[in-house]
């Protein structure tokens, strides 16, 4: 396990003086990158093996949004690597032991110089000691689109500057935030984000969100579909009303 302390600041906050979601996944992007920075297999060592992490996809459960000020420890638990694959949990608590947010996520090591997956090696093995996973409901990766629900299209998303990483693609987080931003009821208080993502978008790159709304036991649920110029899948979101 990895963990870091933070205090939550007034620009990761929003009107209510609660930490963003987009905030929230942030830190737990942060910690996995201080995690990757701390160990023999840093970003250093992947970039000069044409490697990169690529993010499969997003589960987190959030049951409390922190208020500002309040001191906070983010951490995560890698807990399976195997073949071209890395799972591993994230969390939020408090410094007094309340567990604000728990996440699982699952990453494929991919080789940008040969455009195929590349297989762990013992470096990344060694900065990453398994343990065991945390106590959470898991899901499936796969976000399946409502069937008896018909899509809104929202409007269309540009990919700026402002939206990529470090490997010239539209970072993780964004695309949530892209999905959020194309919600009509931003009061909506938020239980469980799902993201699947399926291909990279890049600078200049138009995507094209369609909207489900649909009532899953007794929740509301948002998916947002985030298609690319074909009508082809990025990036699909679920988010599900408290």
């Amino acid at each position: 396990m990895y963990s870091f302390n933070s205090r939550i600041r007034y620009s990761e906050t929003d009107t209510n003086a609660e930490l963003t979601i987009e905030s929230l996944i942030n830190y737990f992007q942060d910690c996995s990158t201080f995690h990757t920075q701390d160990g023999p297999a840093s970003m250093e060592y992947l970039k000069k093996n044409g490697l990169a992490w690529v993010l499969n996809s997003w589960q987190i459960e959030i049951k409390r949004l922190p208020k500002l000020c309040e001191e906070v420890i983010i951490g995560t638990v890698p807990y399976e690597i195997r073949g071209y694959f890395g799972l591993r949990n994230f969390f939020m608590d408090t410094v007094s032991g309340e567990r604000l947010a728990v996440a699982n996520s699952e990453w494929t090591l991919f080789n940008f110089e040969k455009g195929v997956p590349a297989k762990i090696t013992p470096e990344i093995i060694e900065a990453y000691p398994v343990d065991e996973r945390l106590d959470m409901e898991y899901l499936s990766r796969k976000i399946a689109l409502p069937k008896d629900v018909s899509p809104v299209a929202a409007d269309e998303i540009v990919v700026r500057e402002h939206h990529l990483d470090t490997n010239n693609h539209v970072n993780n987080g964004q695309y949530v935030r892209m999905a959020l931003g194309r919600l009509d009821n931003e009061s909506i208080k938020i239980s469980r984000i799902r993201a699947e993502y399926r291909k990279q978008a890049r600078l200049g790159d138009i995507l094209y969100p369609d909207v489900y709304k649909s009532l899953q036991n007794d929740r509301m649920s948002y998916t947002i579909n985030l298609k690319d110029a074909d009508g082809g899948s990025v990036c699909k979101v679920e988010f599900i009303a408290q």
